[in-house]
């Protein structure tokens, strides 16, 4: 691709994932087809046509611009996929963040990491053994994440706050959530890491939290649950983390307390069984080398794989309001994968497509 002014770049790349339905997977498929976030921009109007939409709303230069210089003045930056700083281990999701919003010593999260979620009404048994499991793993050099909730999450950085904390909310950087947690907040940016996915200003919404979530487990070699009941965002967590190929792990509790049941249901279906900082180092083992170098966006232009209207019906067919595998309807439709991919992008970005977790799509409400 021809040569791009680094600054117009990043520019470019900040307004191509602050547009409307593109969601951290159409973004990597737009930048590995077109090589640049501007040429991307320009493609959107004819592939949302073809997807059977209108083009998405496309912040001005003006927009991203002003968001840049919003979080500078909050003495923070934006990271984006791509650059050198940017944690390895998160950047091998398949929906690692495009940018994030960061606030603090961005090295932390270059440590071996370890992700601790758990209840917000946690017992006051469980948030100490949080804390000391924390410190202890501090201590022995790992980088502690959690999500700054009340109860495991809070218990988890004042245990770590000193060996190295890192800090992910739902909202803009500058939110303080839950009210509570302002000054640990502040002592997090100041001492530790503070990570937000959303743009300055975004107040935290339901929705925000297992997108959170994922970045959380995403940042991790593995994540430890201490107290969560069957359905929760600590149990949402763990899922994300099998499902990246990180280790699972969970602090077994009592069956007559309900706040230890989501821990031992992931211990009976193969979690590791922690009772020490320990067994956590024990479960992690070695860190793979590999996985601590970032892979690359490839910004050298891919060729296209263009689809015909047959092959477009066939995986039109194929989706319904019910979640289902790209791979699911790249088997049936016998179209090729790449070209299933096409199709499924110009669908999204026509609005009428919807991605979910684990590779799932379906049509648009």
């Amino acid at each position: 691709m021809a040569d791009v002014e680094p600054q117009t770049d990043r520019i470019d790349r900040l307004r191509l994932i602050r547009t409307p339905r593109i969601g951290p997977v159409s973004y990597v498929q737009l930048i590995r087809r077109f090589g640049s976030a501007g040429e991307a921009l320009r493609a959107l109007p004819d592939l949302a046509g073809r997807g059977g939409g209108r083009a998405p709303a496309i912040p001005d230069r003006g927009l991203a611009e002003r968001e840049l210089a919003q979080a500078a003045r909050l003495g923070a930056r934006h990271v984006m996929l791509g650059d050198a700083d940017y944690p390895a281990l998160l950047a091998r999701l398949d929906d690692a963040p495009p940018v994030f919003t960061a606030r603090g010593d961005l090295a932390l999260a270059r440590r071996p990491c370890v992700a601790m979620v758990g209840a917000r009404n946690a017992s006051a048994a469980g948030c100490r053994f949080a804390r000391t499991l924390a410190h202890a793993l501090a201590e022995a050099g790992f980088g502690v994440v959690s999500g700054l909730a009340r109860g495991i999450d809070t218990a988890a950085h004042l245990g770590s706050l000193e060996g190295g904390t890192i800090a992910v909310i739902a909202g803009g950087i500058d939110i303080v959530y839950p009210p509570e947690n302002a000054e640990l907040q502040q002592r997090i940016a100041g001492e530790g890491l503070l990570i937000a996915e959303m743009p300055p200003g975004v107040e935290p919404r339901a929705r925000h939290f297992p997108h959170r979530n994922r970045i959380i487990a995403g940042l991790a070699a593995g994540t430890v649950v201490v107290e969560a009941a069957p359905r929760s965002g600590s149990l949402i967590t763990a899922r994300l983390a099998g499902e990246a190929g990180r280790e699972v792990m969970a602090v077994p509790g009592s069956p007559l307390d309900a706040r230890a049941q989501g821990c031992n249901l992931l211990i009976r279906e193969g979690a590791t069984l922690i009772q020490s900082a320990d067994d956590v180092i024990e479960a992690l083992g070695p860190i793979d080398r590999r996985m601590v170098r970032a892979p690359g966006l490839s910004y050298q232009p891919e060729p296209a794989q263009e689809a015909s209207d047959a092959e477009r019906d066939k995986v039109r067919r194929l989706l319904g309001p019910v979640p289902v595998g790209v791979d699911e309807i790249v088997r049936q439709s016998g179209v090729a994968a790449a070209t299933v991919q096409t199709v499924l992008l110009e669908l999204e970005l026509g609005g009428m497509l919807e991605r979910h977790a684990g590779g799932r799509v379906s049509l648009a409400a």
